[in-house]
């Protein structure tokens, strides 16, 4: 039978957020119901609300999510009642191209459940990345869930979900960060610090902060940073470079996607170094560089989307090294809110304030 639980959703744009009954329906073919233990509060749901990924409101809000499958359609074998899933917006297909091509990572046609969550009334809701996880329960692709170690903090765990993946991410697997390597991280919320305790755990040597937020810079340190700039009063790429012995930093991490914060990020690598954007830019955003320097330097100029990751294989790899002490998820915790503090949460964000906001659904589950 169907279910109806509360949920956060967006009805219009720009509109505070509401506190409503959804009803979710039971699994068909290949979707799972998930009973959500807790939900990272992540920018991009601020988008959704103030219309800047679409206009197909109401959106279910929500994607950073852990929790408990309660129940399976037919054909899933993956997950079954009972596991403990991160939630992921990357259910790869396993026959496109790129999946075809053993790069699934990069795969051209995921999916998500083909049925709807809907209001009370039968108005059907957009779930935001195809998730939608502020809310007791959600239904997703099976696919969009993946197993991991159900002795990890649900609230901590369901950050990979989305930020902190994307951030380390774009450090270890777009950047290929390595031993005894230089990086240097521009902004330093969630995904730039996910960057550096990324780098960190895969031994890069010199991990360059750079910020405008002092309060973020001093964070930043707790990750891993060996180094920080506050870019409000140095010249980022020159000091950069100083900290790099004149020649710049191996990977740079462009986690603002702005074109002034790309072309420092451009100036301020090494030759034949890695340039990476996972910050995300507007539609009309340009930026123009000399195209001899684009040629003379060599390297490569990447963009990363989720950090280029694979969920089935990164999401439990995450977990067990937060397990073992090795990669601090908990610090990425700001504030544990309910599901009636979501609104709050946006404005802590836009402050500032926080580094992740975390609705805990479940506590008890949670823990």
């Amino acid at each position: 039978m169907p279910s109806t639980v509360k949920g956060v959703i967006a009805r219009s744009k720009g509109e505070p957020v509401e506190l409503v009954d959804i009803v979710i329906p039971d699994p068909g073919p290949g979707e799972a119901v998930v009973n959500v233990e807790a939900c990272g509060v992540c920018h991009t749901d601020l988008h959704y609300r103030e219309g800047g990924i679409n206009d197909e409101f109401p959106f279910l809000l929500g994607h950073e999510a852990a929790g408990t499958v309660e129940a399976v359609g037919e054909g899933v074998t993956d997950v079954a009642p009972g596991d403990f899933v991160i939630l992921n917006w990357r259910a790869v297909c396993g026959q496109c191209r790129a999946c075809a091509k053993g790069k699934p990572w990069y795969c051209f046609n995921t999916h998500n459940a083909t049925q709807k969550m809907t209001l009370a009334d039968g108005t059907e809701l957009t779930p935001a990345l195809g998730i939608g996880a502020f809310a007791e329960k959600t239904l997703v692709a099976a696919g969009q869930c993946t197993k991991v170690d159900p002795e990890a903090s649900a609230v901590a765990a369901g950050l990979l979900g989305c930020g902190v993946m994307a951030g380390f991410g774009a450090a270890v697997n777009t950047g290929g960060i390595g031993r005894g390597d230089s990086i240097a991280v521009i902004g330093c919320g969630g995904v730039g610090d996910a960057a550096i305790a990324g780098a960190a755990v895969a031994g890069a040597t010199t991990i360059i902060a750079v910020d405008v937020d002092e309060r973020k810079l001093e964070k930043a340190r707790e990750f891993g940073a060996t180094h920080t700039i506050n870019s409000k009063d140095a010249d980022p790429v020159e000091q950069i470079r100083k900290l790099t012995g004149g020649n710049g930093a191996d990977v740079v991490v462009d986690a603002v996607g702005r074109p002034e914060t790309y072309r420092q990020a451009f100036d301020a690598r090494d030759l034949a170094g890695t340039v990476v954007l996972v910050g995300v830019p507007t539609p009309d955003m340009t930026v123009e560089l000399p195209l001899i320097d684009v040629f003379g330097r060599g390297g490569a100029l990447k963009s990363s989307w989720y950090g280029d990751c694979l969920p089935s294989r990164d999401f439990p790899m995450l977990v067990d090294l937060y397990r073992q002490g090795r990669f601090d998820l908990d610090g990425f915790v700001s504030e544990r809110i309910g599901l009636d503090a979501v609104e709050s949460a946006f404005d802590a964000m836009e402050r500032g304030d926080v580094l992740r906001s975390v609705v805990v659904i479940d506590e008890e589950a949670a823990q």
